[in-house]
């Protein structure tokens, strides 16, 4: 058996939120849980208890008491905590002190603001104020076509303090992909910056801005938050008002409103790469108790750490960063390419910051291996405790580099989850072992389990990730999905009662997880199942590889596997070369991943939020249309897989 990359310290272990929980644990319940497979399987047994217990421990700010924990619990139907009465915002700015809430980076790693706990309280209330005179109220939403910066984060406290519901997404999406998102949800106010930087570029929002509210009826109010430029011309926007404008009052309290535990706060959207995106409503206890266990418990947060993940709003993994708030810790939001000027820039930030938990892909991290960043030789990383990756499977490899060229004393937790449950099935603890290619554990009172196809769970073997209890953080409901026909199709169509995600997974024998990509990309020659994943990992290794993309192609009564390579600049796909390529994945892998093709293209097509869309090429190559291009980052992309003559034989 091969070693762990990491174990923590029996001294790391001691001082951990998770050891704190389990004390607490066994003391409230008599109980006499050791490590976090005892707790695990706890949780999973008595979730009622589990979730009361983390009420009480993290100490959820409430004004009134639940009078159940969980009652009719059962996919889609469980109730939580009913009858209490609380406010997501209000929970997120319990701290009001001088300890830094957030520092704002410029794209390049330009320190542009520091705000403190009792100033973000400050700004937020102000733009309450004017949110209320606005006429925004309990179920109105607000919209945000923001880039990341502390304003974003300020409008979505304002919004959900008075009850209203917050939707964003990033700048960088086309006139069609907003109103495809804020067009179905009909927001009452649109706050929008400027515009917005990437690779050293400006690029201007206002136009598509003005566009949006001129085709909304909805929309009474636009704020324009100056990013690009100290005092942007607003007067083409329709109802336009400057920020400052919003934030010209002397509110200083903030009446948070009280709700009950399943009032809705977030609209969320699907990738909607297959059709316009589907709307998923997420809940505020939910969101809010799941978001904790997960901050404080699995990654273990509190007053003194320095938080950062790479993303946009339109992830839902800034929504979960934004929940560090919960824990006091500090937030560092960067907006810009994670390359820009060059592949160190976050790792420059990194070290300047003392960013303790650093947040990014496996996409990142692949493609500083292969500039040959080597971030622990060129900076001070002292301050670096963990590495969180997610948006992909995070290869061996990439373990292994971490640990070789980062930081050999620290926690690398690849996670996974999605923008269906805004949080994680599986992700890290930091009281375990780190194993190379695997996801450290199922989540806290998640019923996380490997199905086969006949619907057994198994372990050591691939199967369907399924979660086969209810658990907090589900969507409440889909936007305009009166009977709930949309979401019930969505994840209990095949098995009625379990959540079906959609990923390929394999349960191993130290509890951890593999993932293996999609399920709804996973092939079948010959009737073997491969993930995609599986011939990602090997062949993204290689140094002539920028960048790779796996489909299926319908061919001879069949399924045949069909790889499209990038290649660094200044390459050619030859017959050597593939046949490097088709060596390295027959010798790590089994003959049956090997593809019949292998074809270099210029660029692979991926969503805003950067992952690759197999379902898209693949729909491309058999000859149909992809409905939504506007979801994709780079939708021209999908021009150079059309009618391949490489594929007609």
């Amino acid at each position: 058996m091969p070693e762990p990359l990491w174990i923590p310290s029996s001294e790391r272990i001691a001082r951990t939120n998770l050891t704190r929980f389990i004390e607490y644990v066994n003391g409230r319940c008599g109980l006499a849980i050791h490590g976090y497979d005892d707790l695990y399987d706890w949780s999973i047994a008595r979730p009622a208890d589990f979730w009361e217990s983390l009420w009480h421990f993290t100490g959820v700010v409430h004004s009134r008491p639940y009078q159940a924990v969980l009652s009719n619990p059962v996919m889609p139907g469980a109730r939580w905590f009913e009858g209490s009465r609380l406010n997501f915002a209000e929970n997120l700015l319990r701290f009001r002190d001088a300890r830094p809430a957030v520092i704002s980076v410029r794209e390049g790693g330009q320190v542009d603001a520091r705000v403190s706990y009792a100033e973000l309280y400050s700004m937020t209330a102000r733009l309450v104020r004017f949110l209320s005179q606005a006429g925004v109220g309990k179920g109105d939403r607000v919209a945000g076509f923001m880039p990341n910066r502390v304003e974003t984060l300020a409008s979505m406290l304002a919004t959900t303090s008075l009850g209203a519901i917050w939707s964003s997404c990033s700048p960088d999406f086309g006139f069609k992909g907003v109103m495809d998102r804020f067009g179905q949800i009909k927001p009452k106010v649109l706050v929008t910056a400027d515009g917005y930087f990437y690779n050293g570029k400006a690029f201007d929002c206002l136009e598509r801005a003005a566009h949006v509210a001129a085709d909304i009826d909805s929309i009474e109010r636009v704020v324009v938050v100056p990013f690009v430029s100290a005092a942007p011309d607003i007067s083409a926007v329709p109802k336009a008002t400057s920020w400052e404008a919003a934030l010209a009052n002397d509110a200083t309290e903030i009446t948070f409103e009280q709700l009950p535990f399943d009032h809705p706060i977030y609209i969320m959207y699907s990738s909607g790469t297959t059709g316009v995106p589907k709307c998923i409503v997420h809940g505020a206890g939910g969101t809010l108790v799941q978001h904790s266990k997960e901050l404080l418990l699995h990654t273990d947060l509190g007053r003194d750490n320095v938080v950062f993940y790479f993303t946009t709003c339109g992830w839902m993994m800034w929504n979960w960063l934004v929940s560090s708030l919960v824990a006091g810790s500090t937030l560092v939001l960067y907006d810009g390419s994670p390359a820009h000027p060059d592949a160190s820039v976050l790792w420059r930030v990194a070290q300047d910051l003392k960013i303790s938990v650093f947040g990014t892909s496996a996409k990142f991290l692949g493609m500083c291996e292969k500039a040959g960043v080597r971030p622990g030789a060129d900076f001070d990383l002292t301050d670096l405790r963990a590495i969180l990756s997610t948006g992909s499977p995070l290869s061996i490899e990439g373990f292994e580099w971490v640990y070789r060229e980062v930081k050999k004393n620290l926690q690398l937790a690849s996670i996974c989850g999605g923008t269906d449950i805004i949080s994680c099935f599986m992700l890290g603890s930091p009281i375990d072992p780190v194993w190379a290619g695997e996801i450290q554990k199922c989540g806290l009172a998640m019923k996380v389990e490997a199905w086969d196809e006949h619907g057994h769970a198994v372990v050591g073997q691939k199967g369907e990730l399924v979660c086969t209890a209810a658990f907090p953080s589900m969507p409440i409901y889909f936007w305009d999905d009166p009977d709930n026909a949309k979401y019930l199709d969505a994840y209990f169509s095949e098995c009625p009662g379990v959540w079906r995600h959609g990923d390929y997974i394999e349960m191993t024998p130290h509890r951890g997880v593999i993932v293996y990509g999609r399920s709804d990309a996973t092939l079948n020659p010959g009737g073997v199942r491969i993930g995609t994943a599986e011939i990602d990992r090997q062949v993204e290794a290689m140094d002539e590889i920028v960048d790779c993309l796996v489909a299926g192609q319908q061919w001879k009564d069949d399924v045949r596997v069909v790889l499209f390579v990038v290649l660094r600049p200044g390459l050619a796909l030859d017959g050597a070369l593939t046949a490097k390529i088709c060596t390295q994945i027959r010798r790590n892998t089994t003959p049956r991943h090997v593809p019949a093709k292998v074809i270099q293209v210029p660029e692979i097509p991926r969503t805003i939020s950067g992952k690759k869309v197999e379902l898209a090429v693949t729909k491309i190559i058999h000859g149909e249309q992809v409905k939504n291009r506007d979801a994709l980052a780079n939708p021209a992309a999908l021009d150079a897989f059309r009618d391949l003559e490489a594929l007609r034989d």
